[in-house]
């Protein structure tokens, strides 16, 4: 087939207009003009068990499977890689560069670009190392785990939840729930150690030859596990591991735990797993120990994966953490000590005194964070939890917006303005305490109350839970 009859379609493909849309050219044809459409292709290869077609990455590189998997990595809003292109650039890039990437992928010539290496702090300590990939790596996975993964989501466990479609981490949790109100108060809590540093790439690509016939894209897929990591100015090659942070590694590593997955199956456990975190729970301390024992056995044995013997516990389970909760025996959910911990500290960042910006950007910031907590935590049974943050969280913006005055006679000026008497704005104006213990102080409280926190659209935690749940 003539080269330009296979990348006719490409110059095309990605067009910015003014409102930052992603359009395709009329003109626009389909690799190797494939009969089947991707949807139908996918259905009938799952169908079948394996993919025996050779045109698997055809549908890959399909206009239409590649403009949604950059509409998909734009969304994320990711960093560059280590050539700094960043993800707004990338359609001017592919007009002049799509022929060529596109042929290279097909005839099995490309090579992906080293990934850059950062680390991040975890939340218990250590550090997590992500991989960042180049923006065309991002797109090319993304392009590829978007054929992939309605092959394999017919396979995976219904106890599996972690970055999966239709499954989030309160499914997870409601499940666990159910086991413990079914009387198994016992968790073994298994912590796999650097998990994605770890993964052996024979077993691996082996799993994916089951199901993936086209050795274009097997070999593909192998090039990325290898892909270098830049560190200190250089490139080192990779011999295990697959990279945490690229759009592909999550699919795979639901495709290499799901052997794990089968396993606790056929014995009959209990047990959810939400990405490489699972726990199995079981009705004494003795069955426990037991299967803990079995389980790291065939984890270390057999996919050939380390066990953290430090993480990894056998008790009852309100002494553990499942994905920041605590299920009590009665099967409850609360939420974990320290993860209440973790948010008052970024609720403390965000509300420092002296930060230098309007009362208005921190309730924007704040009602972000706010949002986005309760939204995660709000089928825990933590009614007077939130309570008692509202009423912290008010007092932490009282105290911010009364140091914003400075100084005795802005503060006076302040509370006058919102019906405080005068010489009760001067008591407590003139008063030798600190900022923090005038925030409690009954003229402050009067002059900010709950109705003015209203009027400034602060995200109230436990009316919404209250709504919720009325």
């Amino acid at each position: 087939m003539e080269p330009r009859k296979v990348i006719a379609y490409q110059k095309d493909l990605f067009i910015e207009q003014n409102k930052n849309v992603i359009c395709q050219s009329d003109n626009c044809k389909d690799v190797h003009q494939a009969k089947a459409g991707q949807a139908e292709q996918i259905n009938k290869e799952g169908q079948q068990g394996r993919a025996l077609t050779e045109e698997l990455m055809t549908i890959v590189c399909s206009s239409q499977n590649l403009k949604q998997a950059y509409k998909q990595v734009k969304r994320n809003q990711g960093v560059a890689g280590i050539d700094q292109m960043p993800t707004g650039k990338f359609a001017d890039w592919f007009i002049v560069e799509g022929e060529s990437l596109i042929r290279d992928l097909l005839q099995g010539n490309y090579q992906p670009q080293g990934v850059k290496q950062v680390e991040i702090p975890k939340p218990k300590g250590g550090m997590r190392k992500l991989g960042i990939p180049t923006v065309r790596d991002r797109i090319i996975q993304q392009a590829i785990s978007q054929v992939l993964s309605p092959i394999y989501e017919r396979e995976f466990s219904r106890y599996s939840y972690g970055y999966r479609p239709g499954r989030n981490a309160q499914q997870a949790l409601k499940q666990a729930s159910a086991y413990v109100t079914q009387g198994r108060e016992v968790v073994v809590d298994m912590d796999m150690k650097s998990f994605f540093d770890e993964v052996n790439h024979d077993r691996l690509m082996y799993e994916l030859s089951t199901k993936v016939g086209d050795k274009n894209l097997l070999r593909l897929i192998r090039k990325y596990l290898q892909s270098g990591i830049l560190q200190g100015g250089l490139i080192s090659q990779r011999i295990k591991g697959t990279p945490q942070g690229s759009p592909l590694s999550p699919l795979l590593s639901n495709i290499v735990l799901d052997e794990l997955d089968k396993e606790l199956e056929k014995r009959g456990h209990c047990f959810v797993r939400y990405a490489d975190d699972f726990s199995i729970y079981v009705r004494s301390q003795a069955a426990g120990e037991r299967v803990k024992k079995s389980i790291s056995r065939f984890i270390t044995n057999k996919l050939k994966l380390k066990v953290n013997e430090e993480k990894s516990v056998v008790c009852e389970v309100d002494k553990t953490v499942l994905l920041g909760h605590t299920i009590l025996r009665s099967g409850d959910l609360v939420i974990a000590k320290e993860n209440v911990e973790r948010f008052k500290n970024s609720i403390r960042k965000i509300t420092k005194r002296n930060r230098g910006v309007s009362f208005e950007q921190v309730i924007s910031e704040l009602n972000s964070k706010l949002r986005g907590w309760f939204e995660y935590y709000k089928h825990t049974t933590s009614k007077g939890l939130f309570r008692n943050l509202d009423a912290w969280i008010r007092r932490k913006l009282r105290c911010f917006r009364i140091k914003q005055t400075k100084r005795a006679i802005g503060l006076v000026r302040f509370l006058k303005k919102q019906g405080i008497e005068t010489y009760q704005s001067w008591i407590i104006a003139l008063s030798g305490v600190g900022w923090w213990r005038k925030s409690a102080a009954p003229q402050i409280h009067q002059a900010m109350n709950n109705s003015w926190f209203r009027e400034q659209n602060l995200f109230n935690l436990s009316f919404n839970y209250e709504k919720l749940k009325y």
